[in-house]
């Protein structure tokens, strides 16, 4: 079976990011490119987060991949593992988590999706869409393998800063009442098709046809 690893520097950067708010946080792992599967760094994308979502900026996304296709990362190795956090105890996928999956990532060859909770509790499963398809949970590990480089707390606060804008509970409220979703209803703002849909997205055609 195999395993999703994290280098020490990207699990503590992970954890930091984690517990820098009181939302979730998500983004993107960077596999190293002999290992798919070993995250050497975590990469947050612009996002509007609360403490039951996140919505990626849809122009964040678009330069993200921009970006890392010019630095020569192939399209394994920065689009496959999406992770995010829970505020809470619990790591479990959510509807919504389930659902954002299933759109986002339900074609592609594999994904895979990991949580890390407040509480220290973690989940990975990963999902083969093409060919025999299937899913299944996958263990989480550290690469201790890997030098230990210092932690820097200084540029990790600027990532969070440009990249996470929490929406407040008064401002949530507000707008589940403009969309008519019931206040004890789980919402997501709406988020362009270039990072929820890759099948009816023009972008990520694109992107595809480079590689």
């Amino acid at each position: 079976m195999p395993t999703l690893r994290f280098t020490p520097y990207a699990w503590s950067k992970l954890l930091y990011l984690r517990d820098r708010g009181e939302t979730e946080v998500g983004g993107f792992g960077l596999s190293t490119p002999d290992d798919l599967f070993c995250i050497e760094d975590i990469r947050l994308i612009r996002q509007h987060t609360t403490v039951a979502s996140v919505e990626f900026d849809d122009d964040a996304v678009t330069d993200f991949y921009d970006e890392q296709v010019d630095q020569g990362r192939q399209l394994e190795q920065f689009s496959r593992v999406w992770l995010h956090t829970h505020p809470g105890e619990s790591a479990e996928p959510s509807n919504t988590d389930e659902q954002t999956f299933e759109r986002v990532f339900g074609h592609v060859a594999w994904s895979v999706m990991m949580i890390l909770a407040r509480g220290g509790e973690s989940y990975a499963r990963l999902r083969f869409g093409s060919g025999p398809t299937a899913e299944l949970e996958v263990p989480i590990d550290i690469a201790w393998e890997f030098p230990f480089p210092e932690s820097d707390h200084a540029a990790w606060d600027d990532e969070y800063d440009r990249c996470v804008q929490p929406v407040h509970q008064t401002e949530w409220s507000n707008l589940k009442d403009l969309a008519g979703v019931p206040l004890d209803e789980e919402f997501v703002l709406p988020t362009d098709p270039r990072f929820l849909d890759f099948e009816r997205s023009s972008f990520f055609d694109d992107e595809f046809d480079h590689f």
